[in-house]
Parts: structure tokens; C-alpha cells; sequence
């Protein structure tokens, strides 16, 4: 059994197609005549179907062969514009002189400082070595790269030396290869 809502579709598509069907008959299959049911402003140009809007006109853009300098003209004072009489033709055809452009150069840079020059250029400081047989939590944990490992490695005491932190499953490779060059074995 078909419920409500196919048929509902159903009968849209029908009434779609028949729409369809007599715009293709009205306005492509008849050419400039005028179909039945359209008033009489709406008849057809021999060069183009009916009902489609005409295209809009094409906008000309028109620049000038030269472009206008800003310099060149001359400021005219507000009074001038009030009064009704023509200003006065120069005397000298020629252009005003446009001064050079001006070149603004960045500020000097400060001298470097010494220290900080120092600082940037010396080698990492020596890091101080953290027993892992004697080390307390707060210690392990703070190694850079190894987050909390400070309790598995205290359950896992004594080493005879850093690369035990791997033969015994301590640590996984990558968390080894950080905190390796921290740690050392009295």
C-alpha cells in the first residue's frame, strides 16, 4: 500500500512535468507567435523567445590619454569660486617644479649589547645530572621531556646504569632519548 506522502510526490511530479511541458510548447515550440493564455505585451521578436529578459546595455569606460596631475593644477581660494569673473591665464605655461620626493631612511639601529650577544652565542649550559638512584620525585618529574615517570622509577631502583632505564621497561624509546643526557648513575 502506498501512504499519503508518496502519493503526494506522485501527483507534484505530474503537475511538474505538465508545468514543464507547456513552457517548453509556449515559448520554444511556437516560435514568435503568442501562445494562448499570455497577454498581448508579452508577443515574442523574431530574434529572441519570449519571456526571457533582454540583455543589459554594454557600459563603455572611457579614460583619458593622459593622466591628470595633481600638481600641475592650481588651488583656487574660496572667494574666486564666488565671483563670476574668469581667473586670469598664467603667465608661464610651463609646469610648477615638483620637488624631489622625499627619502625617509629607517632609524639607526641600536648597538648591540655585549651580554646578550654573549648569552646568544655561548654554549648550552651545563645541565646538572640527576642521580636516578637518589633523586626524589619532584626531581624526576621535573626533567624536560619526561612528564610523570618519576614514580615508575623509583619503584624500579637500583640501576647500575641509564641504559637499565630501558632493559627493565622503565621508559619507552622516545621518552629515553629526551631525558638520557639529564640523568646519570652513582
Amino acid at each position: 500500500m502506498l501512504s499519503g506522502s508518496v502519493i503526494l510526490r506522485v501527483l507534484l511530479l505530474i503537475v511538474a512535468a505538465a508545468g514543464l511541458a507547456w513552457i517548453v510548447q509556449a515559448f520554444w515550440l511556437h516560435g514568435p507567435e503568442r501562445p494562448a493564455g499570455l497577454p498581448a505585451t508579452a508577443t515574442a521578436s523574431p530574434e529572441r523567445p519570449t519571456g526571457l529578459p533582454s540583455p543589459p546595455e554594454p557600459v563603455r569606460v572611457v579614460r583619458s590619454a593622459e593622466p591628470v596631475k595633481e600638481a600641475a593644477r592650481e588651488p583656487v581660494p574660496p572667494a574666486a569660486e564666488a565671483s563670476p569673473a574668469p581667473a586670469a591665464p598664467r603667465a608661464d605655461p610651463s609646469p610648477e617644479p615638483v620637488p624631489p620626493p622625499v627619502v625617509r631612511t629607517a632609524p639607526a639601529s641600536p648597538p648591540p649589547d655585549p651580554v646578550a650577544e654573549a648569552e646568544a652565542n655561548a654554549p648550552p649550559a651545563a645541565i646538572a645530572l640527576i642521580d636516578l638512584n637518589t633523586a626524589s620525585l619532584a626531581e624526576l618529574n621535573g626533567l624536560k621531556g619526561g612528564g610523570a615517570i618519576g614514580r615508575t622509577i623509583i619503584q624500579h631502583r637500583p640501576y647500575a646504569s641509564v641504559e637499565q632505564l630501558l632493559s627493565k621497561r622503565v621508559l619507552n624509546r622516545a621518552t629515553y632519548q629526551r631525558i638520557k643526557d639529564q640523568v646519570m648513575v652513582r
